[in-house]
């Protein structure tokens, strides 16, 4: 039976997203009540919305819903699974620094929902945003580019505290923010301790739940280490880099550890995401960043060399440059839509990696193949 909430319309106060380039779209406010400011960007998803606010990859950002019906099958419980991961969402909390949504549905109806997206980011202090016009705002980002933005509420306009969020509002101050190093665990976590077959170690840059539930699931031991902690004098079968925020150049410290593991010519190694750029930064390959980024559930890629197509979800801002690869590399994966790079492999050696999130929920699940050839590699 579906939990049906019907919740009357509370007077919303109003609130103005401010573009860096002084464009301004108004709303309202169904959140939290607190100015914010971070990179806004948009995703064009259809659902989603627990897993996209609780992906670490979107720290540091304002998410724009391109979709316009938002909330209406509510929030699921934060519940914990027997693994340590939570059931529902990808982390522990919303790491959106907001959502900004055209149309907030106040009424929700789903078996597993237990509040409201509003409550949800109330209890999280997270701003949200209706009543904005999210389809001139995705037209305005994907003309310009991802730009800096602030959240203001109406009544502190002209009091000074807007002029208080343009400190460290610039696209360079945001690019030099290690969010990695504000996501990952600060210690040592192992899953399946002693029961597994094979060890993984799992370099977290910001890693979603169901990236280790995919590797639990194969039956390996995953040894979760901070982003930054050199895991080579560990024992262990096969290195796995994770997704996370930002921009892969502030993460030298993971590269330099991801080169001494690569002296192992036989250890597997598979990146996803940011692992995909780390791993080709230790490689020699240069990054870059996109326009706007892909952050959507129907990116096509290509696997080259094949005419195999795969619809994918995807969340990043950043890509590698396919023209710095170095002659032992070439890409894995191509976009179908604008050419860039969505993975690599080595030609000789274990290492390879996929931008998209073969893992990914909601969204599609038929690139999961790529966690069996990893464990298969073991």
């Amino acid at each position: 039976m579906h939990k049906r909430k019907n919740m009357a319309q509370p007077a919303l106060n109003p609130v103005t997203l401010i573009l860096d380039d002084g464009t301004c779209f108004r709303g309202k406010s169904f959140g939290f009540e607190k100015p914010v400011a971070g990179e806004v960007v948009f995703n064009t998803a259809m659902m989603g919305y627990p897993e996209s606010l609780t992906d670490p990859s979107y720290a540091g950002q304002l998410l724009t819903l391109a979709y316009p019906l938002v909330g209406n099958y509510g929030v699921p419980p934060f519940s914990i699974e027997s693994n340590g991961l939570p059931a529902f969402m990808e982390s522990g909390k919303i790491h959106a620094e907001a959502i900004i949504v055209s149309d907030y549905s106040y009424e929700y109806s789903h078996w597993n929902a237990v509040e409201s997206l509003a409550d949800w980011l109330k209890r999280e202090q997270i701003p949200g945003i209706t009543g904005v016009d999210t389809r001139e705002l995705t037209k305005v980002l994907r003309e310009h580019g991802v730009m800096m933005g602030r959240i203001v509420f109406d009544d502190e306009i002209g009091s000074g505290e807007e002029d208080k969020l343009t400190v460290g509002l610039s696209e360079r101050d945001y690019e030099s923010v290690n969010y990695v190093d504000r996501v990952s665990c600060k210690e040592v976590i192992r899953y399946n301790e002693g029961a597994g077959k094979k060890k993984v170690v799992l370099v977290d840059c910001g890693v979603k739940a169901n990236i280790i539930r995919c590797l639990l699931k194969r039956d390996v031991e995953v040894i979760r280490v901070p982003w930054n902690y050199d895991f080579n004098h560990l024992e262990f079968d096969g290195l796995f880099i994770s997704n996370g925020p930002g921009d892969p150049d502030t993460c030298d410290e993971a590269v330099r550890n991801i080169r001494k593991a690569m002296q192992h010519p036989r250890l597997p190694i598979f990146g996803i995401c940011m692992g995909n750029q780390l791993l080709s930064k230790a490689g020699g390959a240069s990054i870059y960043k996109l326009k706007y980024g892909h952050r959507s559930h129907n990116q096509p890629v290509r696997m080259v060399g094949t005419e195999r197509c795969f619809i994918t979800s995807q969340n990043h801002g950043y890509a590698v440059d396919n023209n710095t690869l170095g002659t032992d590399w070439e890409p894995l994966f191509i976009n179908m839509n604008d050419g860039s790079n969505e993975g690599i492999r080595h030609k000789t050696n274990p290492w390879f990696s996929a931008q998209f999130h073969p893992e990914a929920a909601s969204g599609p699940v038929d690139t999961e193949f790529l966690f069996d050839k990893f464990v298969k590699l073991l």
